[in-house]
This record gives C-alpha cells, structure tokens and sequence, in this order.
C-alpha cells in the first residue's frame, strides 16, 4: 500500500510538473514583447558604466530583479485568487502600456522631448573625473534600472498569469515561479554578454599581435567589435515591434469592438488570416500608442507651462 500511494504521488508531481513545462512555454511566448524591450532596455541602462564594473552593476540589477518579482508574484495571485476581474483591466492596462512605450520610442524624434546632449555630456565627464563618486553614480543607474525592471516584471507576471488563469492554484504558482527564475537568468545572462561582447573582441584584436591564430583572432575580434552595436539597435527594432504586436494582441483579445475589428480585418484575407490578424494586433498597437504618446506629451507640456 505504501508503494502504491508512493508511485501515485509521483506520478501527480510528474503530472503537474508536466503541465508547468506546458504552460510555461505558453506563457513565455505571450510574454515575448516584453521580453525583447527588456534585454535591449537593460543593455542600454549598463551603457556609461565602467568597463571593469559592467558585471557588477549586471548583477546588482538582477538581484533587484529578483526582489521585484518576490513582491509581485504574491501579489498577482493573491489578485487572482480573491479579484479575478482585476486580471484582465490589469492586462489592458499593460497592454496600453507597451503600445504607449513603443509609440513614444517611435516617435521621439518628432515629439518634443528634453534635450539629451547635456545629460549624455555630464555622464561622459563624470567618467573622466577621477573626484566623481563612481560608487554613487552606479548605485543610481542600478535604482534606476530595478524601478523600470519592476514595470517590465509586472507585464510580464500579469501576462503570464492572464495564458494560465483556467489552471489550478498550484500549476499558476509553479508557472510564475519557474518563468521569473528562468526569465531572470535568462534576460539578465544575455545582457552581461551583449554588454562585454566589444570588450571580448578588443581582447583578441590585442591578443592577435603577440599569440597564436593571429588570423582567427584578429577576424572574431573584428566581427565583435563590429556586430556589438549592431546586436544593440537589432534588439532596440524587434524589442519594439514586439511591443506593438503584443500590446496590440492583449488590447484585441480583450476589448470587444477592437477583437470584432480586428477579426474583420483578418478576414479580409482568408488565405493569409494568421498573417492578416498579426498585421491588425500591431496596428492596433500602434494606434493606441501613438494616441496615448502624443496626449501624454500635451499634458506634460501644459503642466510645465
């Protein structure tokens, strides 16, 4: 009997462990556009610090990453569990969210914006002082960074938690524990190789006048130098248009004239209706970014006059 009740158990924790992995994966594809601005946004937030400090300052914000989701994973099942309705304003919400940050690095150029030059000239000088507190200046990028990694968590926890809502407690807790680990090794690793990609690649440039396999150190030191930036910008564009396609998808499946509007838009096109429906949830996202991107740049600028 005691055999039996063993393999049984197993076979439940095999069962639900099976059902994490599924849904897990599910998750993570939604979660996707979030993702993308995340490790391009967290790449970008390390730029202005010290070579020799960049790893530091990664880790730094990937412990306050993990802090951040402690809080919000208890939080978004709590939710879930005694205001379930809440889930989906939250998820439009979001949703509004990533299409307004999308619109407004879409249109940074033509909307007006504060000039950058001073604050990009004040962080070039305070790395060529040698009197500037480096210790105070990193720990306020890293605030910095861990207050805009808490807004992305939080996208990414209410998404997550919006594909697994038909899922028992303990599948959801298992499904939002296991992403936030593994989005968290995940986005913060891919950032502290982006981040020492060029520094890699000067390495070997160097290391191609005195070693071995000159020829394969000089061309792999050439070829990171050069893709590092190109990677960044890479990611910049795809983090972007994903944030339209998923905003966008969250506002259609959640709002009913937009999911009617966007249903007889892809029909428009029946042989290409996936294509057809991908093309409506980014123009929705566009839309409503841009609408949310130029109405919040007139209210700021009414206020401040």
């Amino acid at each position: 009997m005691a055999a039996a009740n063993l393999l049984a158990l197993l076979d439940d924790i095999a069962t639900l462990m099976d059902d994490i992995a599924v849904m897990s994966k599910v998750a993570a594809k939604k979660t996707a556009g979030v993702l993308g601005d995340d490790l391009a946004l967290n790449a970008n937030q390390v730029q202005g610090v010290k070579a020799d400090r960049e790893l530091p300052v990664v880790w730094a914000v990937a412990k306050g990453s993990l802090l951040n989701k402690v809080i919000l994973v208890p939080a978004a099942l709590l939710i879930s569990a005694f205001v379930p309705s809440l889930i989906t304003v939250l998820l439009v919400l979001g949703g509004l969210y990533l299409c307004f940050e999308g619109a407004e690095k879409l249109l940074h150029k033509y909307l007006p914006h504060d000039d950058e030059s001073a604050e990009r000239e004040a962080r070039i000088n305070a790395l060529a002082d040698e009197k500037v507190d480096m210790v105070a200046f990193e720990k306020e990028k890293i605030k910095g960074a861990i207050r805009t990694d808490f807004i992305l968590s939080a996208e990414i926890i209410v998404i997550a938690l919006g594909s697994v809502t038909d899922a028992t407690f303990t599948t959801q807790v298992g499904v939002l524990v296991a992403l936030s680990i593994a989005i968290t090794l995940g986005v913060y690793g891919l950032v502290a190789g982006i981040v020492k990609m060029d520094d890699v690649g000067l390495y070997l440039l160097r290391k191609s006048l005195t070693g071995t396999m000159n020829s394969l150190q000089r061309f792999l030191g050439r070829a990171l130098l050069i893709a590092a930036p190109i990677l960044m910008k890479t990611l910049a564009v795809v983090g972007t248009i994903a944030m339209f396609l998923v905003g966008g998808g969250i506002l259609t499946h959640n709002i009913g004239f937009l999911h009617h509007a966007a249903v007889w838009f892809s029909e428009l096109a029946p042989s290409i209706f996936t294509v057809m429906a991908i093309i409506a949830d980014g123009l929705a996202g566009l839309i409503a970014g841009a609408i949310l991107a130029v109405t919040f740049t007139l209210v700021s600028r009414l206020r401040k006059n």
